[in-house]
């Protein structure tokens, strides 16, 4: 049996044994006497059930709406398998539930949602937004998750105005967050400045255009990217743009290896083994290259470095950089849900960029290098977690691990929210709430 055959006969044992799936519902109460019954249910629920309807914010204090989260698809763009359905999409919405509860203690409910598609089995953008603007009652926020361009915009952007709790499309706003927590300090190593670099960007879906614009906001300037798709660049001379891809129409009709000549950072986010270490040779010197198509990469990081990249990243857990989305999500609801935000705005998009960044250039604790000999053994064995400031050209990025990513990162959310106006809670005590975070999830 190959590699390949062992991988998918374990996969198919972890996910059908002892019972079906990879998650269950939890009680948080005891339910072991009559009494108890008679406070779990009728009639001693219905004490709860008024004093919400007599204030509505007191389903906060009553329920667990104030931490849940609906992780809700379509299955219409499962990243690397496509337009598979939702049915089928089902066990990786099960896998998002299992790192928001492992990683933030955040208990998230798969629900792929079905007869939501055109003839041609594309998303319709209104039947999806009408299913999930419904749930607002129950769920504290929403994960959109693996639906396709160009509906998942229209989707997100209209439940944004529409419901008072978050709404977040994490295949574009995860990617954007961790990948900028990537570039921040990539830039550190490299000694270049974000609104001098060129970018080059292969793939105009949900992800592509979404880094784009984060990294826009943060200093890139729009004129310095080149996009392309599987058409080729994005250019004004096209008549097939939709409106997201058209904020990046540039006036050329350059080949990919054309635009890679003096570029500064490469994105990937399309098809493996597109780019090609003569097109790596080409570009400026000390250059940036995030490679995140998955299973194979747009090109192997180290061909990229022999052909004189400076900083290399992929969306795989066995090279360095991984451009991970768990390191974003978890703490990015946690602190969302914490100080019950009404939304996930950019001010909170950027900090937990911020504080992604941060970790990777801080020392990493005695106790948490012990562990990592025992997860990264390789890594750690190269002295990558070594240093008072641990930042080098193969550690730009925390690794999914990391104890202190989720706590920081909520951290720098809830603030972020309560200073953009958007928190309906104040949290006093910022360092006393993050040391409450990274106890809760040690004792999840």
């Amino acid at each position: 049996m190959n590699q390949s055959e062992e991988l998918k006969t374990a996969a198919l044992a972890y996910h059908s044994q002892p019972v079906p799936g990879k998650t269950s519902v939890k009680i948080t109460k005891p339910c072991e006497t009559a009494a108890e019954l008679s406070l779990a249910y009728t009639p001693g629920v219905a004490a709860p059930c008024l004093e919400i309807k007599e204030d509505v914010q007191n389903v906060w204090n009553y329920t667990g709406r104030g931490n849940s989260v609906a992780v809700v698809s379509d299955g219409t763009a499962v990243l690397g398998l496509g337009n598979i359905g939702p049915e089928a999409g089902l066990p990786v919405m099960e896998g998002k539930a299992v790192l928001f509860k492992r990683f933030a203690d955040i208990d998230a409910v798969p629900l792929c949602i079905g007869k939501v598609h055109q003839e041609n089995g594309r998303t319709d953008a209104q039947k999806v937004i009408e299913t999930v603007e419904r749930l607002e009652p129950t769920f504290g926020g929403i994960n959109l998750e693996d639906i396709g361009a160009p509906a998942c915009f229209e989707i997100e952007q209209t439940l944004k105005t529409r419901m008072g709790i978050p709404v977040f499309h994490d295949d574009q706003h995860g990617t954007a967050i961790i990948s900028l927590a990537a570039i921040i300090n990539a830039l550190k190593m490299v000694g270049k400045k974000i609104e001098d670099c060129r970018f080059v960007v292969n793939g105009a879906g949900a992800a592509g255009i979404s880094c784009s614009e984060l990294y826009i906001t943060a200093g890139a300037r729009r004129e310095n990217f080149l996009m392309f798709d599987s058409k080729g660049v994005i250019s004004t001379y096209r008549t097939d743009l939709n409106e997201q891809k058209a904020r990046f129409a540039a006036d050329t009709n350059v080949t990919l290896a054309e635009a890679m000549f003096g570029a500064d950072v490469f994105l990937g986010l399309s098809v493996g083994n597109i780019l090609t270490p003569d097109m790596v040779k080409t570009m400026a010197n000390h250059s940036i290259i995030f490679a995140m198509a998955n299973p194979i990469p747009e090109i192997d990081p180290a061909l990229a470095r022999q052909a004189g990249a400076g900083v290399v990243g992929t969306g795989r857990s066995d090279f360095p950089n991984q451009i991970n989305n768990v390191l974003g999500f978890p703490g990015i609801f946690r602190g969302a849900l914490d100080v019950q935000a009404t939304d996930v705005n950019i001010p909170m998009q950027l900090a937990a960029s911020k504080a992604i960044a941060e970790i990777a250039c801080e020392q990493v604790p005695d106790e948490l290098k012990k562990e990592y000999e025992t997860v990264y053994p390789a890594d750690s064995a190269a002295g990558m977690f070594d240093g008072v400031n641990p930042l080098k050209n193969d550690y730009v990025i925390p690794k999914p691990f990391d104890p202190r990513v989720v706590p920081r990162v909520a951290r720098y959310v809830a603030q972020a929210a309560m200073d953009s106006g958007v928190a309906q809670r104040q949290i006093a005590d910022l360092d006393a709430y993050e040391k409450s975070v990274a106890e809760r999830i040690a004792r999840n």
